[in-house]
């Protein structure tokens, strides 16, 4: 339809009085019997109003069940009702209200604007918004910050509810685990499965079996997943790996980012909330903790083998992703070649000189061999000053994670967050009463909104640190003993793929006019600089000289690790 004409027509009329193509939309965001029965009676009242105004035509309406309005993206019968809008199907939408239309301004708006373009107009009943008012964007602007700021407040009462489960032992997630049945606050277990549990863990615990190997078995003895498939050996890694089996509590694995997209973030392990279940009666264990641990002592095995398998490549591949040029801001390639005796030299070549020509870079290519004795160096003088770099370790994290008093900026923050919501409350009143215009309320209530999303991500933040410092003693040993086995690798002699993966983060390259300024980056955050002289030229771009045990050809620019 013609917005503009419409618009005309509505001095002088009602738009019950305008001939019209109109359509509903209706949307519940749960599949309760309750929320079903609401979703019948909207359409049912849509139908009958439009039906029953001879002027309007009625066009059959959209519903979408079952779905969150925190966002649009994944409604269907929103998507086609757009879509239909485009193809000039229908004039006029009406609906409930903002909150089953989007509860997003961006949202709100967008759609709304986009629908208008294709000349249809969206009546919002409960909010007696009619986009074909002029005011009507600045209303309904409005009306869905409101409604965005209380699914904001309701994802942190959600999140303070989750919090409060977990302090009480309440077991929360979904029903869908194999070996349990979920009654309302604790799991109970389900003897039917709890029969296929205990002898995978039996079976695994022996180190005689694959995981595919025993996905066979269950298959062939007729054990399936809940949607009556194989069960896969994911799954069944998943269970092994679940301290629930073994009759301990575990809550607070994952955590919601994102409250519009819904998206996750799996925690790690040390954040987790986890103790045994003395009582039997929250979480009670199918297998024993002696049968968990052989179980998950053998998984842990398995995967660090398949890890060292990953990393034990051949000889050439030793410094893959670890050398990069500072000219170029490229990574080293490997080429190799062969002498008269048949032996394999690789040597690693800046791959923007590569790509773009000789002249384009002043890196020289480096040996493999070259390389090699410089870590070999480096750890060895490290083994001498644990402690050191230790020390100089300690010092990095503190200047990361820095502030003494985490505690008190939370809870300042807190405190702010509660001010601005008081405002934004009073602001409100304000609008409400006349005393402060609609234009004046939004510009106003964004900024405390904006106030309180920074104040609340400063806070998630630096909850952060506060939970990573009271592992950081454990990280600290976990640190000394990595260096310490670095150090005895050195001095045994192994400096291989594994080696280089596992302790070298990068080696930096910058092209000096007479050799090469190493700057090699240890796990730790560490670096040190070691220096390769160009001892004769060949080609303008290779060092001659490899490295032999008794002459190294690398000179210190500072001290060692």
């Amino acid at each position: 339809m013609d917005i503009h004409s419409i618009r005309q027509q509505l001095r002088t009329k009602t738009i019950y009085d305008i001939p019209l193509r109109v359509t509903f939309y209706a949307r519940v965001s749960t599949e309760s019997e309750e929320q079903i029965n609401s979703l019948d009676n909207q359409i049912s009242y849509y139908q009958d109003m439009i039906q029953k105004n001879t002027k309007w035509t009625y066009v059959d309406g959209y519903i979408d069940e079952g779905l969150s309005a925190a966002t649009v993206t994944k409604r269907k019968h929103f998507h086609h009702m757009v879509e239909d809008a485009k193809n000039g199907k229908f004039d006029y939408i009406l609906t409930k209200e903002i909150t089953r239309f989007a509860r997003n301004t961006l949202d709100s708006i967008q759609y709304t604007r986009k629908l208008l373009s294709y000349g249809v107009a969206v009546f919002f009943q409960n909010d007696n918004i009619n986009t074909l008012d002029e005011d009507s964007e600045l209303r309904l602007t409005i009306m869905s910050g409101i409604a965005q700021d209380e699914l904001r407040k309701l994802s942190s009462r959600i999140k303070f509810g989750h919090q409060q489960a977990i302090k009480n032992n309440v077991v929360l997630g979904n029903s869908r685990i194999f070996g349990y049945q979920k009654d309302t606050k604790r799991l109970v277990i389900d003897e039917d499965e709890a029969i296929m549990v205990r002898e995978l863990f039996e079976l695994y615990a022996t180190n005689q079996y694959s995981m595919k190997q025993i996905e066979d078995i269950f298959w062939n003895k007729g054990y399936r997943n809940h949607n009556g498939n194989k069960i896969s050996h994911t799954t069944m890694s998943g269970i092994i790996s679940n301290p629930k089996y073994k009759g301990y509590y575990v809550g607070n694995k994952v955590k919601v980012v994102d409250m519009f997209t819904k998206k996750q973030k799996f925690l790690p392990p040390e954040e987790w909330v986890m103790f045994k279940d003395e009582t039997g009666e929250i979480v009670p264990a199918i297998v024993s903790e002696n049968l968990w641990d052989m179980a998950n002592a053998v998984l842990i095995q398995r995967s660090q083998d398949v890890k060292k398998r990953q990393n034990l490549c051949n000889h050439k591949n030793l410094l893959t992703g670890k050398l990069f040029c500072t000219q170029c801001g490229t990574p080293y390639y490997r080429r190799d070649s062969k002498d008269k005796t048949g032996a394999v030299n690789s040597r690693w070549v800046c791959s923007g000189k590569i790509k773009n020509g000789a002249d384009s870079c002043n890196s020289f290519a480096i040996y493999e061999s070259e390389i090699i004795p410089i870590l070999f160096e480096m750890f060895r003088a490290s083994s001498e000053n644990i402690d050191g770099l230790i020390e100089r370790y300690v010092e990095i994290y503190k200047n990361v994670n820095r502030g003494e008093h985490l505690t008190e900026e939370i809870e300042a923050l807190r405190k702010k967050v509660m001010l601005e919501e008081k405002k934004k409350s009073k602001l409100l009143e304000y609008n409400v009463s006349g005393s402060l215009s609609d234009r004046d309320f939004l510009t106003m209530n964004q900024q405390c909104t904006n106030e309180i999303i920074e104040a609340e991500s400063k806070i998630e933040e630096l909850e952060a640190q506060l939970e990573s410092r009271a592992g950081f003693q454990q990280h600290i040993a976990q640190v000394r003993k990595v260096l310490t086995q670095a150090a005895s690798d050195a001095q045994n002699g192994i400096i291989n793929t594994a080696f280089v993966s596992q302790y070298i983060d990068k080696i930096f390259v910058t092209p000096q006019e007479d050799g090469m300024r190493l700057e090699i980056k240890i796990f730790t955050g560490e670096s040190t600089e070691r220096f390769l002289e160009n001892l004769r030229s060949r080609s303008g771009h290779m060092f001659l000289t490899i490295w032999p045990p008794t002459e190294p050809a690398s000179r210190e620019v500072k001290s060692p690790l």
